[in-house]
């Protein structure tokens, strides 16, 4: 009985040491920078990452302020075009309804969709000033049809958003497996946005002409380039 104690006090303190450990790296990684941490940092960073990395997404500084997702549809071999496909509403009420161990398949849709529209802070500031110089040199913004003086993307910026784009085309033809009997030839995109009312405006009655939904359709893609 006396030997049975003893082991498991012994576990006990054991765990607790280790759990002690590892709570001790965490505030390590998070410390100011020395020269301790700068010569063993490398050591902390790969026992952390990748599940127990710290970062401020764990707190969700920029928190969605709006309903967003992507629709797909198809193009067969007739010329038919088929129905828009809901791709992430599915997988979104599958993590509403398990609190605890929520799917995180959403994440294969949301992830591309940031990265759409991630470009470079600075870039975005230069580019509203671009915008605004152009605006004072006409007499009417409405007057403006040509694009030829917008700002464009950067290539990498560009990039990113085709590798998304493609990434999206690829996962919606997987949750299409029926469409055009299982032979489609060409996938489109649709991505939309929905703005929600203020927190302090959710039970409020929705008014005819204030549901703003921003709708972004990118090119066809070939099915058998996305397989």
């Amino acid at each position: 009985m006396t030997s049975h104690l003893v082991t498991r006090r012994a576990a006990l303190l054991g765990g607790a040491a280790l759990l002690g450990l590892h709570f001790a790296l965490a505030a390590f990684s998070q410390a100011p920078a020395t020269p301790l941490k700068v010569r063993h940092f490398d050591e902390v960073k790969g026992y952390l990452n990748p599940y127990f990395a710290q970062n401020w997404m764990l707190f969700a500084p920029d928190p969605l302020a709006d309903d967003r997702g992507v629709l797909a549809r198809a193009q067969c071999r007739d010329g038919s075009v088929t129905d828009y496909h809901d791709v992430t509403t599915t997988y979104v009420r599958k993590a509403q309804e398990s609190r605890f161990f929520p799917s995180r398949m959403s994440r294969l849709v949301s992830a591309p969709m940031q990265s759409i529209n991630a470009t470079d802070p600075l870039l975005d500031r230069l580019r509203e000033k671009h915008e605004d110089d152009i605006a004072k040199d006409r007499k009417d913004r409405k007057d403006r049809k040509d694009g030829g003086s917008e700002v464009r993307l950067m290539p990498e910026e560009q990039k990113a958003q085709d590798n998304a784009v493609r990434f999206l085309s690829r996962y919606s033809l997987t949750q299409m497996p029926d469409a055009c009997g299982g032979d489609p030839q060409r996938i489109q995109v649709r991505m939309y946005v929905r703005e929600l009312p203020p927190w302090s405006k959710r039970n409020a009655p929705a008014k005819a002409g204030e549901d703003t939904v921003q709708v972004q359709d990118f090119d066809w893609l070939k099915a058998d380039e996305l397989r």
